[in-house]
């Protein structure tokens, strides 16, 4: 039987361990054959600080995941293309719209395989969603995307950082959903955003978006929910409602429960089948449209000090 390609896998943190590492076994499209990291490693995996001394050391090295802050990025992903690797980004697939315009510039000079992720557009239930959506009239959508920092991103300064996008890091999860389900452009019209005395990122933001026809779209994004965390899209339609909710695992059409795909994997499962199936096509897939209006969030954003935040 032939061997799945190579991949190997850049950040070993909180993500990786909890999403890629189990996808990567659990799909067998790829093989992991190393870990590149500063300061972490995993049992039984070689494990380098240079990316240049893993090539040398895994010369059929075929992809690499980059799951690092998305600040550093730019650098790892334009390395890698460099190598000749086909790249895997998380999300955000960079810390800039430029950056991610010259990685998929460079990945097309260098025939190689740039690969975007949005995780939450392979949620369950998400497919369904737009699919049922695309011959509906869309007349107003609100999205509530509000969750505990603390509990879900402990200890993650880097959040906190130009760059790290503070309540858009999930906030990006809920536009990426949206910018898949509903067909045409979104317009981002004003934006409020909440940001602690001692930080450089927003800890909430509010957001008033519309759809190409005027339909209104607002979002409330918040890392402060101490609550019941909630995770949801509800769209009104010349049919009826819409609500898409769990993060998009689960789906609600004019109050009757929607019965999930049960062939469907998990979100990450999903990513590394498409990931795959790019290589295999030699095809590139680079969306930047959730990341375009976090962009326009920051560009048309009106900044509203709040207390302190203290992980």
């Amino acid at each position: 039987m032939e061997q799945a390609p190579l991949i190997a896998l850049a950040g070993i943190g909180k993500i990786a361990r909890d999403q890629h590492l189990p996808s990567i076994a659990a799909t067998g499209n790829f093989t992991l054959a190393a870990t590149l990291s500063r300061n972490a490693s995993l049992s039984g995996v070689p494990a380098y600080r240079s990316l240049d001394e893993m090539c040398a050391a895994h010369p059929d090295l075929a992809a690499i995941a980059l799951c690092t802050p998305p600040q550093v990025r730019y650098e790892q992903a334009r390395a890698a293309l460099e190598a000749g690797l086909d790249v895997f980004l998380e999300k955000p697939p960079a810390a800039t719209l430029g950056e991610i315009e010259a990685l998929a510039a460079l990945a097309r000079d260098r025939d190689r395989v740039l690969f975007a992720s949005w995780h939450s557009r392979f949620a369950r239930q998400v497919p369904a969603a737009r699919d049922w959506l695309a011959d509906r009239t869309v007349r107003a959508v609100d999205i509530r995307w509000r969750e505990d920092v603390r509990h879900w991103h402990p200890g993650q300064d880097w959040l906190w950082q130009p760059g790290g996008m503070g309540v858009f890091d999930p906030g990006i999860n809920a536009l990426s959903i949206l910018t898949e389900i509903l067909p045409g452009p979104i317009f981002l019209r004003r934006s409020d955003l909440y940001v602690p005395e001692n930080r450089a990122t927003p800890i909430a933001a509010q957001l008033e978006m519309e759809t190409a026809t005027g339909a209104p779209v607002a979002a409330d994004f918040d890392f402060r929910e101490t609550g019941p965390q909630v995770w949801e899209i509800r769209v009104e339609t010349d049919a009826g409602s819409l609500l898409l909710h769990e993060g998009g695992a689960a789906l609600d059409i004019a109050g009757r429960t929607i019965a999930p795909d049960p062939a469907t994997g998990s979100e990450y499962e999903e990513l590394y089948r498409r990931f795959a199936r790019l290589v295999a096509a030699r095809q590139a897939e680079v969306d930047i449209t959730p990341l375009t209006l976090v962009s326009d969030a920051f560009l048309l954003g009106r900044q509203i000090p709040v207390e302190p935040f203290h992980d």
